[in-house]
């Protein structure tokens, strides 16, 4: 056996010898074509022959040669990379919708960014900063977005789309689910439940979802002549949301029905009401959630809520904002998708209107549900 040396491992730690990065120049050398045929080899959607295309792919397999974005960037003047901010990845909501923008997106050989703004602060600090890269368009996930940085990211021809989240500026667009609607929907399905007491847990004031909900919730129950809920905030955190629920449990007169504006708090209530109160959710008390999250059908939950079809609103706002990279106007303005009430067990069922759809139960209100 070899005598052990100290020399024989760093002789393996060395670093190899430094490769300069082939260029383009030398695969179209080698593949007998122009430097401008390279550069339309590796553009999507750019026109070349499939002879040329062939040579230049088989050319750069051999001499290993990787396009640099950053220099066909400078000269095509756009990066394929598309900024997405979001409020954190904590809520599961969030987190699908960004996995299915990267997804989305990079079938359309785009790249994500992915940038962070907490829950209750403003965006546009972060925008000023996500204005210094280079980037095709933005995103924004449930991120607010003041008329300012919306005229700003306009005057520099940068599109945004907002996602779960609108705003009064007629310069950027917004795909969202039917929050009022599926609000109503709510309320009219607590209704004919013969629930009495209800609660409203809102997310954030300055968020156009958690008003649009509460808007939505509270219209149904005045038309029906119910009580109108009583509001709480849930802060759109586990942590809040358990708090408001112990609080409202507390209570000498128990709600009987809590509609939370998001699953994350509904499913903090749904905690709080079995483990420190021993109450039977979906017959004591309903407590009802919103976007039908990959959680919200577990066993451990099995939570009413109102979905949110990720894929379709995922679908909109990539087209849109693929259509304006493209050089076509950016369609402004709200778009909505409609969504499901999924029924489970965290609430009590009304006598009518339930169907399979799907392989889901669903509760659809009929006229004359409606007017009653």
């Amino acid at each position: 056996m070899k005598p052990f040396a100290i020399d024989d491992i760093f002789e393996k730690r060395r670093p190899r010898e430094f490769r300069r990065p082939v260029t383009g120049h030398e695969v179209a050398r080698s593949a007998g074509v122009s430097q401008s045929a390279v550069s339309r080899v590796f553009t999507p959607g750019a026109s070349v022959s499939v002879q040329t295309r062939a040579k230049v792919l088989a050319a750069a397999t051999k001499l290993g040669y990787r396009p640099n974005l950053i220099a066909s960037s400078l000269i095509t003047g756009r990066s394929r990379i598309v900024g997405v901010v979001v409020p954190g990845l904590r809520n599961p909501f969030y987190a699908a919708l960004v996995d299915a923008l990267s997804e989305a997106l990079s079938g359309r050989d785009y790249r994500v960014m992915l940038f962070t703004a907490w829950h209750g602060t403003s965006a546009d600090p972060i925008l000023d900063e996500i204005l210094r890269y280079r980037l095709d368009a933005l995103i924004l996930v449930s991120a607010e977005l003041s008329s300012r940085l919306a005229e700003e990211c306009g005057e520099v021809g940068l599109p945004v789309v907002m996602v779960n989240r609108k705003t009064d500026s007629e310069a950027v667009s917004s795909v969202t689910g039917d929050n009022r609607a599926g609000a109503a929907c709510i309320g009219s399905f607590l209704l004919a439940g013969s629930h009495r007491r209800f609660v409203f847990m809102a997310g954030l004031d300055s968020s156009s979802t958690s008003r649009d909900r509460e808007a939505g919730f509270r219209e149904r129950l005045l038309q029906a002549g119910a009580v109108p809920p009583l509001k709480v905030h849930g802060s759109y955190t586990v942590e809040v949301a358990s708090r408001a629920t112990r609080e409202l449990l507390k209570a000498r007169t128990r709600p009987d029905a809590i509609f939370c504006a998001n699953d994350q708090m509904a499913m903090a209530a749904m905690d709080v009401a079995r483990s420190e109160f021993g109450l039977d959710v979906g017959r004591e008390l309903s407590i009802v959630g919103f976007d039908d999250t990959q959680l919200a059908a577990s066993p451990a939950y099995r939570l009413t809520t109102f979905s949110q079809p990720v894929e379709k609103m995922v679908d909109n706002a990539v087209a849109i904002l693929v259509d304006a990279c493209n050089g076509r106007d950016l369609s402004t303005g709200p778009h909505i998708v409609g969504g499901r009430l999924v029924v489970r067990d965290s609430a009590r069922l009304p006598p009518r209107g339930l169907s399979q759809v799907g392989g889901r139960t669903v509760w659809t209100q009929s006229a004359k549900q409606s007017i009653d």
